[in-house]
This record gives C-alpha cells, sequence and structure tokens, in this order.
C-alpha cells in the first residue's frame, strides 16, 4: 500500500501578509474600547489595563511586521497538504557538512512555530556557537490550526491525531526514523509519536510536563514528592486554569471575540505569556515586545485563534486517557525549567517514570513553559547532549 496517497508533496511557501490585512488591524487597534480597571489592582485579575495600552499602542504605531516578516522568511518554509489539509512547517537541514540527525520539535498554546526558531543556528551548526554535540536536521511544524497550517474541520484533532500527520511529514521528508521534541501540546503529541510508532523514535525530548501518567487501580502507589506535586497542581488550577474550562467546552463561543478584536487577543495570549516565563513579570524586556508581537500578529493575520483553541476541547472530550498498559519505549529526556506554570511544583522524575523510559532529567536553573525562546542556548545544549548520547 502507497503510504502517502492522500499526501501531497511540500512546496516552498513564504509568509506574506496583504496590505489591507495589515491596515484593518491597526485600525481595530486604534478603535479598542477598554474596560475600567481597579487601581493598584496590577495583573492579579487578568492583563493589566496600562500595559496592554502601551502594547496596542506600539501594535498599531511602532511594530514593523515587514521587518519580522522578512526575518521569518530568511528560513526555509514549506507546506505540504495531508488528508486534505495544509501542513506548514519549517524545515532547517544540518549547515556544518555532517549528516544531521533528524529532529522535529513542535509548539504548544499559545505559541507557534515562531517559539523554535531561536534554537535553529544552535543545531543546524553546533559547533559554531561553542556546541558540543551532533547536528540536527530540524522540521518545525505549525500545530494544526495554527498559523499556516489548517485544521481539519472535524473533531477529534487531539494529540494522536496530530501524531499520525507528523509521522506522515516526516516519511515524505524522506526519514525513517527520527527523534521528536516539544512542550505543552507538543510534548503530548510527541509522547503520542512514541507510543503509537516507536521503532521510528529514536528519542524524545520534552521541556514540560503535558501527560499525566496511568495512576488507577494496579498501579504503583505515589510517593510523598508524586502526592505533593498533585497538591500543588490542584491548587494552581483553582486559580489559573479558568482559560482551560472554557477552551475545552465551549471555545466558538469564546472566538467570536478574540477574532474580532486585536485587544481582545492580545490580552487573552499575552497574559499567559507574562504568568508562564521566568521573566519577573517583564516579558518585552526578557522576551522582545517584537516577539511577542510577532505571535500574536500570526494568530490575528490567519484567523486561527478559534481553531487554535479546539485542541483543549479535542484533547479533553475526544482522546484516548493514558492506559495501564502505556508505556514510552523511546529514550526520553526531559529538561526541567522552574517556571512551567507551578513555581516551585515540577514533578518528581519517578512521576514522569511510570509513563517515560527516563534517560535525562536536566534541572536548569533559569527558564520557563516557553523555554525555547526564554533560554534557547540551555535547551539546545540539553538536546545535543542528549541525542548526542544514543
Amino acid at each position: 500500500m502507497r503510504p502517502y496517497a492522500s499526501a501531497v508533496a511540500p512546496e516552498p511557501f513564504t509568509i506574506d501578509v496583504a496590505d489591507e490585512v495589515l491596515d484593518d488591524l491597526r485600525e481595530r487597534i486604534r478603535s479598542t474600547r477598554f474596560p475600567d480597571q481597579i487601581p493598584g489592582i496590577g495583573w492579579n485579575q487578568g492583563t493589566e489595563l496600562d500595559y496592554l495600552r502601551r502594547t496596542l499602542d506600539h501594535w498599531a504605531d511602532g511594530f514593523d511586521w515587514r521587518a519580522q516578516e522578512r526575518e521569518l522568511n530568511s528560513f526555509a518554509h514549506f507546506r505540504a497538504e495531508i488528508d486534505g489539509a495544509g501542513v506548514h512547517f519549517v524545515h532547517e537541514r544540518a549547515r556544518d557538512g555532517r549528516a544531521g540527525i533528524p529532529l522535529l520539535l513542535q509548539h504548544g498554546w499559545p505559541s507557534s512555530f515562531v517559539e523554535y526558531l531561536r534554537l535553529v543556528p544552535l543545531l543546524t551548526d553546533p559547533r559554531a556557537h561553542g556546541i558540543d554535540g551532533p547536528s540536527f536536521d530540524l522540521v518545525i511544524p505549525s500545530l494544526p490550526g495554527y498559523g499556516f497550517s489548517e485544521r481539519p474541520a472535524q473533531t477529534g484533532v487531539n494529540y494522536r491525531h496530530t501524531a499520525a500527520r507528523w509521522r506522515r511529514l516526516m516519511q515524505m521528508l524522506g526519514y525513517e526514523r527520527y527523534a521528536a521534541g516539544g512542550g505543552d501540546f507538543g510534548a503530548g503529541v510527541a509522547t503520542y509519536m512514541a507510543l503509537d510508532d516507536p521503532d521510528r523514535l529514536i528519542g524524545l525530548h520534552l521541556t514540560t510536563f503535558e501527560l499525566a501518567p496511568y495512576t488507577g487501580p494496579g498501579s504503583e502507589p505515589p510517593t510523598d514528592a508524586e502526592r505533593a506535586y498533585v497538591d500543588q497542581r490542584r491548587a494552581w488550577e483553582e486559580v489559573e486554569r479558568g482559560y482551560g474550562a472554557i477552551q475545552s467546552t465551549k471555545p466558538q463561543t469564546l472566538g467570536y471575540g478574540l477574532n474580532d478584536s486585536p485587544g481582545g487577543l492580545a490580552a487573552w495570549i499575552l497574559e499567559k505569556w507574562r504568568s508562564w516565563t521566568d521573566t519577573g513579570g517583564d516579558p518585552d524586556t526578557a522576551l522582545g515586545r517584537d516577539f511577542l508581537l510577532t505571535i500574536v500578529t500570526i494568530y490575528w493575520v490567519t484567523q486561527t485563534i478559534t481553531s487554535s483553541m479546539r485542541d483543549y476541547y479535542d484533547n479533553r472530550f475526544l482522546d484516548d486517557p493514558i492506559g495501564p498498559d502505556d508505556r514510552v519505549r523511546a529514550p526520553t529526556a526531559f529538561a526541567v525549567f522552574p517556571n512551567q506554570h507551578v513555581p516551585e511544583g515540577e514533578p518528581p522524575r519517578e512521576w514522569m517514570e511510570r509513563l517515560y523510559d527516563v534517560r535525562r532529567w536536566t534541572v536548569m536553573p533559569r527558564g520557563g513553559h516557553f523555554a525555547p525562546a526564554e533560554q534557547p542556548e540551555a535547551v539546545a545544549r540539553d538536546i545535543a547532549a542528549f541525542l548526542g548520547s544514543l
């Protein structure tokens, strides 16, 4: 049987947003109706009013999308059609004359492929950046329904569904065996790539903990450290998980407002980038305001905020839960960053060893949920050290 009967070979792709789309965006930003805010409350009830005003002012009158577009287009972009839906990805091969290890890296929500671009020079030409390890052929896709990737017009586009699409993509590119990594939803997809087709996976490198292991009947009783982590996670969810509750139940309703208001979209996305990063509450300085607005602009110009949020619905209600027989056989590395949602609440190693064959566990001194953008050199060195050891 031909494995790619419903796939169309990749073609080069260039990001080119129409002028009228950008003009409409600026007009909408300048027409934003702001709510009030209780004086002195800061970020306690969500995105701070003064911060959002400053950000929108810059987005309308200081942010140069064309400059960002040129920078993005300096990478090798492609689009392919798999099962009737377009897939966007960056494909950068090893630049140092060595055969690169194929490595698929994938983002989560509310992020984009841009989060991983800072890794490209470090991993395609590690020697030039003082990194001891192999070089890599990098494949960085946009998840279905994010940015320039289409989401199939159906329910059930969950971790497992996307994992199957990425396996087809890697084989389309000629890679029979490869490594995979990512964070957030990307970590979940990478896990299912290993669960469903383990012989193709050289190894996994994950920067966040997306999937909880099976802890039902027949499992080992939890350790004290595991119980403490579960309690910390539960306490965090009581005050911070409201976004997930609505996105996993009524993403369509929320989408009307976010798809129509750039101010609302920026407030919704940037609040997460502030609270989930290890930036001391100042993501503009640590990551760059233009970097953050590039991600928000991609959601806006592609109108994909609603389709991206459907990941929460499909993975909550239409996914196969991890069961007692599930075990990731591929060697797995975790880069543990201190501000992954729950400060001082990272899961203990034994929690992840219930599901993964953990070969490397690196506790990083700095960084958070979006580690490839926050601490690209630390992530690149850990990837190179781990996959170079296999």
